[in-house]
């Protein structure tokens, strides 16, 4: 047996499968039939639409019991088989799943109005889900899902019903929405999100009737106000009619982007309903086990029986870097930007001075604030086999799905370049083209699994790919994020999926690096603290206010605007005193620093890193 939803949970991101009912109408299955009785009639049917999701790498698979209620049969002349129809569906799904696969026991609304909307009493919806849910329970689902309800009276007596016919099994409990985001009941998703968790869900989530967009909005919204885990399931688009059948149009690409966004978002729970297919449940999978790593189980897991035979690189023999830091060296790196055009001669003169002050390592940002620039791995090799000087490069997500990242990243390793710091990229509109598309295929975490596979000799999908490679792992690491314990979880997962050291950018208040670093303690790695000297009080304002993970705190700002009533010159001494300070704070709690060669100024690197012993 599988290990049970909770504990599945508990490890990471789960992936449902699609819409049964779209792929039955697909099948040719007319619309005004009982799609549940089906499990008697045709069960090949049924098994081979859950055999095509499983494939697909759903985690867990819904049985066919959607309208299997009394309520909803008895039209089709079936209800005395309510019982039997529902036994089936587990049945048959099980048989699917296989050994590894959960089994959900799907219950949906009974289609007719319950008071204060409509006649049906509580008590008389209760025991209409109850009857359901006894059947479900006895055939051994392993959770139940009671989903696609506009109703949150109805919903209620739902879970009441559930938790009365089988007490132990988990219950996740989902609504859908109308194109404004709230219920189609007008219940907002704060609302029903906190009357779910009350009534004893253990998952609470959105799915069905709006297309990934409308229910991105709804989870950000539940997220804010839940303590629960968070599903999303949305339809492949809002259904187009075409030839009289109702079409969804949405690709599986579409559909995976807003997967990782829902994880980004607060959900732990991603999938389908109305018209995903198992193309779509495949992409989706892709992007998820990429983006989102389990706590236990790595996302892009490396099966001992397909590692290379040839030897890993030790950490220490990676690079420079990864030396320097093993034998306790405190890091002295400085960051330069690529150059706009291909004329390197100035970051050149630039980079020889840096070399010639005694600077261990060049960092180059990639594309920075989505702008065009020569790429960083261009300017990095350049660096390297002109000057000599070891480079840093950061590889962004962005624009670069996995095949892409990876051959990008083997021909680095060709090249010589062996320091990586893995991101996930600033969108276009951040930058000076606000028109440009972004496409992320993963996150960072996805990234720093990617590098540990190839490290371990692997791709992606567990293919050899030959000698491993030798790259020293970087990530990212904020200590002024809005939602720390959400950054205090991603680092975990970086370190985690392989990151080796950490690079805390934009550092002014040592204090909030000094607390998150305790707070990540068992997970820690070696952290190189990135300062940026500020240039005028213009400068401060801006990374304060328009720089993702930039805080410059308020006394700060008063030096930067108190110099600025004096002249330029006056404020640049001040921004550099101020980085002094910073770095002669900082230097005892962390392994090195990078000091950003702002504007060009290359000469500020060396200043700032005069306040050390031994500069």
């Amino acid at each position: 047996m599988p290990p049970g939803f909770i504990e599945r949970l508990g490890e990471g991101a789960l992936i449902f499968d699609g819409g049964m009912g779209t792929s039955l109408y697909e099948r040719g299955v007319f619309i005004n039939r009982s799609f549940d009785e089906l499990n008697l009639s045709n069960p090949a049917l049924v098994r081979d639409i859950h055999a095509a999701f499983v494939r697909a790498g759903a985690d867990i698979i819904e049985t066919n019991t959607f309208g299997a209620n009394r309520v909803k049969l008895t039209p089709h002349g079936v209800a005395d088989k309510i019982r039997e129809i529902n036994l089936q569906g587990v049945k048959i799904a099980r048989q699917a799943a296989g050994d590894k696969v959960l089994v959900a026991g799907s219950i949906g609304p009974l289609g007719i109005k319950i008071e204060p909307w409509g006649p049906t009493s509580v008590e008389e919806a209760k025991a209409h889900f109850k009857e359901q849910a006894l059947a479900l329970a006895e055939a051994g689902i392993d959770l139940y899902v009671i989903e696609t309800f506009a109703d949150i009276n109805e919903i209620h007596q739902a879970i009441l019903a559930a938790r009365e016919a089988a007490p132990e099994l988990p219950v996740m409990a989902q609504m859908t929405l109308g194109e404004d985001g709230s219920s189609l009941y007008g219940t907002a998703p704060e609302t029903f999100a906190q009357r779910l968790e009350s009534w004893g869900a253990d998952v609470i989530g959105v799915n069905c009737s709006v297309g990934p967009a409308i229910m991105l909005e709804a989870v950000e919204r539940m997220a804010a106000v839940a303590h629960r885990k968070i599903s999303a399931q949305p339809n492949a688009g809002m259904p187009r009619s075409v030839e009289g059948r109702n079409i969804y149009l949405c690709s599986p690409e579409y559909m995976a982007s807003y997967a990782r966004r829902f994880l980004e978002a607060g959900a732990s729970i991603v999938g389908g309903c109305c018209g995903t297919t198992p193309d779509h449940v495949h992409a989706i999978a892709r992007a998820v086990r990429a983006a989102a790593p389990r706590k236990t189980v790595h996302a892009l897991a490396v099966p001992q029986e397909v590692r290379s035979a040839a030897p890993t690189v030790a950490r220490a023999n990676k690079s420079g870097l990864s030396g320097k830091l093993a034998q306790g060296r405190f890091i002295r790196a400085a960051e330069v930007l690529p150059p706009k055009g291909f004329d390197t001669d100035k970051v050149l003169a630039g980079a020889q001075k840096l070399k010639d002050s005694g600077i261990d390592l060049v960092t180059i940002p990639d594309v920075p604030r989505g702008s065009a620039r020569m790429s960083p791995q261009a300017l990095a090799l350049i660096l390297e086999t002109k000057l000599g000087l070891e480079t840093l490069v950061h590889y962004s997500c962005r624009d670069r799905n996995l095949l892409g990242m990876q051959s990008d990243l083997l021909g680095h390793y060709a090249l010589g370049l062996r320091n990586i710091l893995c991101i996930t990229g600033d969108r276009p509109k951040v930058g000076d083209y606000p028109d440009a598309t972004a496409v992320f295929d993963v996150d960072s975490i996805g990234l720093t699994n990617m590098v540990r596979c190839l490290n371990q000799g692997v791709d992606v999908g567990g293919n050899p790919v030959g000698r491993p490679t030798g790259f020293y792992i970087g990530v990212t690491l904020n200590p002024t994020a809005v939602n720390l314990d959400e950054e205090v979880r991603r680092f975990e997962w970086k370190v985690e999926a392989g990151a080796e050291f950490c690079l805390a950018p934009f550092v002014y208040d040592v204090a909030l690096l000094e607390a998150f670093m305790k707070r990540v303690a068992p997970s820690r790695i070696p952290v190189i603290a990135a300062l940026w000297p500020l240039g005028s009080y213009e400068n401060a304002e801006f990374l304060n206010n328009e720089v993702p993970g930039c805080h410059v705190p308020d006394k700060l700002l008063e030096r930067m605007r108190a110099a600025a009533g004096q002249s330029r010159a006056a404020e640049r001494a001040e921004g550099i005193r101020i980085a002094q300070e910073t770095l002669a704070a900082v230097a005892p709690l962390v392994q090195g620093a990078q000091i950003a060669a702002a504007f060009g100024h290359y000469e500020v690197v060396q200043e700032v890193y005069s306040v050390l012993a031994g500069a």
